[in-house]
């Protein structure tokens, strides 16, 4: 399957990239899986993305959950949580 992803922020900062089409293997089928694979490529890869760290996810422009599942040729977004005034 393809997805586009998208980073936002100090995300995008971080990882020097702000999008990137990225063909998954099966295995990878929802937000939390792109999540996870991420991370395996290590370096700030896995520092960015870590489990425990604070960030929103959103597939096709709408907010998601880890478990939210994916289609073919659709976006996934990962952005840091905002806070107002």
């Amino acid at each position: 399957m393809k997805i586009q992803l998208r980073f936002f922020a100090s995300i995008r900062e971080a990882l020097n990239l702000s999008q990137e089409t990225l063909e998954v293997p099966a295995a990878v089928a929802t937000v939390g899986d792109v999540r996870a694979y991420l991370r395996a490529r290590g370096g700030v890869w896995a520092e960015v993305l870590a489990d425990g760290r604070a960030l929103r996810m959103a597939f096709n422009q709408e907010l998601a959950s880890a478990d939210t599942v994916l289609a073919d040729n659709g976006e996934v977004a990962f952005f840091p949580p905002v806070t107002g005034g």
